[in-house]
């Protein structure tokens, strides 16, 4: 298993872009150190929540192969944000045990790479768009500032990936991702799809910081729509109104299947009106604030934005149409309901698992 190790180094790197955080301080840029430092805390509290939920799931299905923790331990590991160390040790004891062959470790794996990719939308995300507008604002920037955009565009495109193929070899009747082509083709598809929403996003903060409502409105939007599916994802009815939330902050930047089924008509419906959002940010700016054309960032963006956003897409239906390992099944239908359950899993993990397959 690699997950340790990718979970290990995005950690690594989610580090050093939170060092930018000091460097407003020292620049006595305390409004950007502030925000900077919410999303990090708002970001890790929510991860915790979810890992500490789903530890108590676990535990309740009596089948773990870990040693059992005990809820004043949990409680103490977690608001100490350490539950996604504990987690990672927790998968290498079961990596090494080997008992049973290592029953629950695929539903581990799983857990673990669907928290990263939580963590980089609720924590990464947020840091991105405002390294971004703050960039485009001033037109300068550091080299750590460009590094870091660069590879945050990465790690959020691949915590994504990774969870999909995770998800994918832990569920029962499954094919697993080949490494090669398919996967390359996925990445690239959300590199670009998520590249141009986030720059289009921050252009629309840019043309007035009131436009932050719009994101709240998308949000909410997303939100709804997990209503209106009813997830069953969590086991407690306020929690699973905390994930579909979770979920409406996705969708903001990328589409996420959140209840399994036929979701060719949500995805392309979805990828319509992100690509007309995606669109209206520049000409809003071109329309009511043409002083930007003179910005010697403006027309390079205006550029990778629709390039970006077409190939993405062009990537999107090459995928779905041409690699996706179960062409003869529809489009991200959910691999494995109640009946196809893997029984050597544990009921809690596999439960979540069970909700959606492609993202």
């Amino acid at each position: 298993m690699e997950l340790n190790g990718q979970f290990t180094k995005f950690r690594w790197i989610c580090t050093v872009i939170g060092l930018l955080s000091v460097q407003y301080f020292t620049q006595g840029q305390e409004v950007w150190f502030a925000l900077t430092v919410t999303f990090i805390i708002v970001g890790s509290l929510c991860t915790h929540v979810f890992s500490y939920a789903w530890f108590e799931d676990d535990a309740e299905s009596e089948q773990m192969d870990m040693p059992a923790l005990s809820k004043a331990h949990l409680v103490v590991v977690h608001l100490l944000q350490m539950g996604c160390f504990t987690r990672c040790l927790n998968f290498i004891q079961t990596l090494c045990s080997n008992i049973q062959g290592s029953r629950n470790l695929f539903g581990q794996a799983a857990d673990l790479s669907m928290l990263r990719m939580f963590e980089t939308y609720l924590e990464s995300v947020p840091q991105l768009l405002l390294q971004l507008y703050i960039v485009l604002q001033h037109q300068q920037a550091s080299h750590i500032q460009y590094i870091s955009i660069v590879i945050s565009f990465f790690n959020i495109a691949w915590s994504t990936v990774d969870y999909w193929r995770c998800l994918r070899r832990s569920l029962p009747d499954t094919m697993e991702i080949p490494t090669g082509l398919p996967t390359v083709v996925y990445l690239l598809y959300k590199v670009l799809t998520i590249s141009a929403r986030i720059l289009s996003l921050t252009l629309l903060i840019l043309h007035n910081i009131y436009n932050i409502l719009a994101l709240v409105l998308i949000w909410l939007v997303g939100t709804v729509w997990a209503h209106a599916v009813k997830t069953t994802f969590c086991s407690s009815t306020c929690l699973e109104y905390f994930y579909r939330a979770t979920v409406g902050f996705i969708l903001i930047f990328t589409f996420f299947n959140v209840k399994g089924g036929n979701t060719k008509i949500p995805m392309t419906l979805y990828y319509v009106f992100s690509s007309l959002q995606n669109l209206s940010a520049p000409l809003l700016l071109f329309l009511f604030k043409p002083q930007i054309l003179g910005a010697e960032f403006f027309l390079p963006t205006l550029v990778f934005i629709l390039v970006a956003n077409m190939i993405g897409l062009v990537f999107l239906v090459w995928y779905y149409t041409a690699l996706h390992p179960q062409l003869n099944r529809v489009a991200d239908e959910v691999d494995g309901s109640a009946h196809e359950r893997r029984p050597e899993a544990p009921m809690g993990a596999q439960r979540r698992q069970n909700q959606f397959l492609s993202l």
